[in-house]
């Protein structure tokens, strides 16, 4: 009877020591992708998901030693759902990594979560520069707003162009992209009138009448992900196309995997970005051939490169960490720096936001199909709302 309690008792304390052990003492390491598979972004969902297992296609299931199991969790792009989602993969999957997020209000959902968790999580698209400030545990790969709007204000000064609308999707990324881009324009002598719609079922009409009123030399645009193709619809159906204003903006207005359906309506929209499925470099000849292959021809757009980025630093750092997730997996991921398809990029060592080159592209026609091809290239740049409060 003795040996028989003893026994129930060692089996209980094992079982509960098991359930208290961190998911990188496993022996497989298991990540949790949380995206918009179907709702409003469904587009950037599918992106993502698609080149994060082409990541795993190309460079096995295996690091340091350990088996990588991937999760692929939908949260319809609600925050409430992406805090319940985390949750349940934190609590009964045991993940050691959560990536994904394709827009802002979601890692700021899931933030306090992997702080208390102490999970690394890698925003693989949301662009709001404050998204890395709520946790110490947010690596970023995809971009930051102010990049690519203050990159576009500045070449908007050296090009001419002195008055100017910005029409932007009133949630935290466009806000980022407003204040950004108006500054910048502004410090440069420009003059700025801004127009916001609301994010939630946005119809452009009203807001484009009002810019067809104010006649401006452009008119710069930020629409979240997917939604481009819906605003050239209603930019042509307002007769802003013949208006004479230059459309320019941050690159998700022409994004790669809608450009073509947009029609001639594109053409010389000019844009700054942080990748164009045109860039010309090997690394990214070969991961748009190899993205085509696996979807049915598909063209990978930003938000796909961003996840393909986010798998090389998650696979990076464990192969650092020897297969260790926790705070160790998060500090190995500061100050890494590699060569993307969208060009050199790393990770700032004390934001742990990216810096990477941002273009200048135009679009144009090439054997057939709508590219934004780039002319000009502004490197190394980290996000310009940080490193104006680190001064």
């Amino acid at each position: 009877m003795k040996r028989r309690i003893f026994l129930q008792l060692g089996l209980v304390t094992l079982a509960c020591a098991s359930v208290g052990m961190p998911a990188w003492a496993q022996d497989e390491i298991k990540i949790g992708l949380i995206l918009p598979m179907t709702g409003t972004y469904t587009t950037t969902g599918r992106q993502i998901e698609a080149a994060v297992k082409l990541y795993m296609a190309e460079h096995g299931d295996v690091v340091a030693g350990k088996k990588i199991e991937l999760i692929v969790k939908d949260d319809t792009g609600v925050a409430d759902v992406a805090k319940r989602v985390a949750q349940e993969l934190i609590v009964n999957d045991k993940i050691t990594v959560m990536a994904g997020f394709g827009t802002t209000p979601l890692p700021l959902a899931v933030a306090p979560l992997a702080t208390r968790a102490k999970i690394p999580a890698v925003v693989m698209g949301a662009a709001t520069s404050s998204v890395t400030e709520a946790s110490p545990f947010i690596a970023r790969t995809s971009t930051t707003l102010p990049q690519s709007a203050v990159a576009m204000a500045e070449w908007s000064a050296k090009n001419g162009l002195k008055k100017i609308v910005t029409l932007v999707s009133d949630f935290a990324p466009g806000v980022d992209a407003e204040k950004a881009f108006s500054g910048a324009f502004v410090a440069q002598g420009g003059t700025v009138e801004n127009l916001r719609v609301p994010a939630a079922n946005p119809d452009y009409s009203p807001f484009l009448q009002k810019v067809a009123d104010i006649k401006p030399d452009a008119l710069f645009v930020f629409v979240p992900s997917g939604i481009g193709a819906q605003f050239m619809k209603q930019f042509v159906e307002r007769g802003l196309d013949k208006s004479g204003i230059q459309l320019i903006g941050t690159g998700d207005v022409t994004d790669d995997d809608l450009l073509n359906g947009m029609g001639d309506v594109a053409l010389n929209v000019v844009t700054a970005h942080y990748y164009s499925a045109d860039h010309d470099s090997p690394e990214n000849k070969a991961f748009v051939a190899a993205f085509k292959k696996a979807n049915g021809g598909r063209r990978p757009n930003f938000m796909a490169v961003g996840g393909y980025d986010g798998m090389h630093l998650v696979y990076e750092a464990l192969k650092k960490t020897n297969g260790e997730g926790g705070e160790a997996l998060i500090e190995a991921m500061k100050g890494m720096n590699w060569v993307s398809p969208r060009g050199p990029m790393s990770i700032d060592a004390e934001t742990r936001d990216v810096i990477h080159n941002i273009y200048i592209r135009k679009v144009e026609r090439k054997d057939g199909e709508l590219y934004n091809v780039e002319f000009d290239t502004i490197p190394n740049v980290k996000d310009p709302v940080k490193a104006a409060k680190s001064k």
